[in-house]
């Protein structure tokens, strides 16, 4: 029988005041009580009881042992208590990373409205387009643009979006010849479909960025036209879509997360927050 075990029924057979009485509290033998208190003294090499047929007291050396085991049993139930009722209230931090778009459209905004009230949650955002290795980066909860292969992770599919290629309202543009702002993700040759002639667009990139939103401040400012994820464009009222160009097939947005039995509470209630943010703004686009 393994230490903490000896020790709870000791604490037991002390505040019980007998060895049968512990026995019944225990909802076990009076064999297995006494035996694990014999245990206990022989491994100690000391006297902890002194007992009669009527009566049981304490050595001197066993009350010491009787309140330091009372207190270890103390902190053990608090620690238990605290652990449980984080599986009802969510605290801790919780470390969430999302490409810019999704980031500062979806996920700051969705897990804001979940965890205001929430102090004991502390929010830990790292927004980067390219994949952020969760594991080494300790990150709880991932939001990206497709689905991984990385069999260690848990994900889900939380909705999709299309892309739509914009132009500044304030210049007309001649698609056959005006220039391409594309994200650093983009490919060196562009294509796009026209509605009604289904006839294919190529185009090589004039300007490159890295986030979207230095994309949309060059599409706005007459720099060329560019895609633009289709919930960004309330955002903006200085862009307008090509009307001649359809929209790119969706995108599936996924969460992924390490964790694999038991999933945090902060990291449950944060994919659900983000889950119906993105099925709203697509509603509303």
């Amino acid at each position: 029988m393994n230490k903490l075990r000896l020790m709870s029924i000791y604490v037991q057979i002390v505040e019980s005041g007998s060895i049968t009485k512990a026995a019944d509290k225990l909802d076990v033998s009076k064999s297995v009580v006494s035996s694990a208190l014999k245990q206990l003294e022989n491994e100690l090499n000391m006297s902890l009881l002194k007992r009669t047929t009527r009566k049981q007291m304490l050595t001197s050396t066993g009350e010491r042992f009787y309140h330091q085991c009372a207190l270890m049993l103390e902190q053990a139930e608090s620690a238990w208590i605290e652990a449980s009722e984080s599986m009802n209230t969510p605290s801790g931090r919780l470390s969430v990373t999302a490409p810019h778009a999704l980031m500062q459209s979806i996920v700051i905004p969705a897990l804001a409205d979940t965890f205001n009230d929430f102090s004991d949650v502390m929010l830990n955002l790292v927004s980067d387009d390219d994949h952020v290795d969760i594991i080494q980066q300790d990150i709880d909860l991932a939001i990206r643009v497709g689905a991984s292969g990385d069999s260690n992770l848990k994900q889900r599919k939380l909705g999709q979006f299309s892309d739509v290629l914009c132009q500044s309202k304030n210049n007309e543009v001649d698609i056959t010849s005006c220039q391409y702002v594309a994200q650093h993700w983009q490919p060196a040759q562009i294509h796009h479909r026209e509605l009604n002639t289904e006839q294919e667009l190529t185009f090589v990139p004039a300007h490159r960025v890295n986030t979207i939103y230095d994309a949309i401040r060059l599409i706005e400012r007459g720099f060329g036209i560019g895609l633009v994820p289709e919930f960004l464009l309330g955002e903006t009222m200085a862009l307008k879509p090509v009307a001649e160009i359809e929209k790119t097939k969706p995108n599936p947005i996924y969460s992924l997360h390490p964790y694999q039995a038991h999933v945090p509470l902060t990291v449950s209630m944060a994919i659900s927050a983000i889950e119906q943010r993105i099925n709203t703004l697509l509603i509303d686009s």
